[in-house]
């Protein structure tokens, strides 16, 4: 397509534009139109909208300075901004502490039903300890003593976990040896 410079195409459209002005009255005319509409022509619904999004707009921006500055990351969270390898230790034990768990709990039997209950309990209670370690940790304790006590509990546990396992096989071997006799 061929480019008209901007003079050629006034020189091309000269004599098509309309440059005659609106007969005597012409506004007074419209103006009556305008009147005479069975429903008259509002800014107010106009305004109202802008009035609705504005409003909707600013319960939208409080909502959010509301999340944002109530917004509590969680002890957990907490603790791995203060010390991010106890993320990776606490995975570490929490896995090895769930499998000898099982391993307990496939033992559960009459003879071993009140030794698996009491270790439960025991568990319950260092890991009440635990969370109380992590509270100390956030409110700014002495980090490597706690951290230290965090990594004790959880070997604490796994002992707790182990000695009850062999406990519980020294039983089986006396209710074997009961049975052989």
């Amino acid at each position: 397509m061929k480019k008209d410079s901007i003079d050629t195409l006034f020189k091309n459209l000269k004599g098509s534009f309309d440059v005659e002005h609106p007969d005597e009255g012409h506004e007074l005319r419209f103006l009556d139109k305008l009147k005479s509409q069975k429903e008259p022509v509002s800014l107010v619904r106009k305004k109202s909208y802008a009035y609705v999004s504005m409003a909707a707009s600013l319960v939208i921006l409080i909502g959010l300075t509301v999340l944002y500055f109530n917004w509590n990351p969680s002890v957990d969270q907490q603790v791995v901004s203060i010390s991010p390898e106890i993320s990776k230790t606490e995975f570490y034990f929490a896995n090895v502490i769930q499998q000898e768990i099982n391993k307990l709990q496939n033992e559960n039997s009459p003879a071993t039903k009140k030794i698996i209950e009491d270790t439960m309990e025991q568990l319950i209670t260092l890991e009440k300890d635990y969370g109380k370690l992590e509270k100390d940790l956030i409110n700014g304790g002495n980090s490597k003593f706690i951290l230290s006590a965090m990594i004790t509990n959880f070997q604490t546990r796994i002992d707790l976990l182990a000695d009850v396992l062999q406990q519980i096989d020294e039983i089986k071997k006396i209710q074997h040896e009961k049975a052989i006799i």
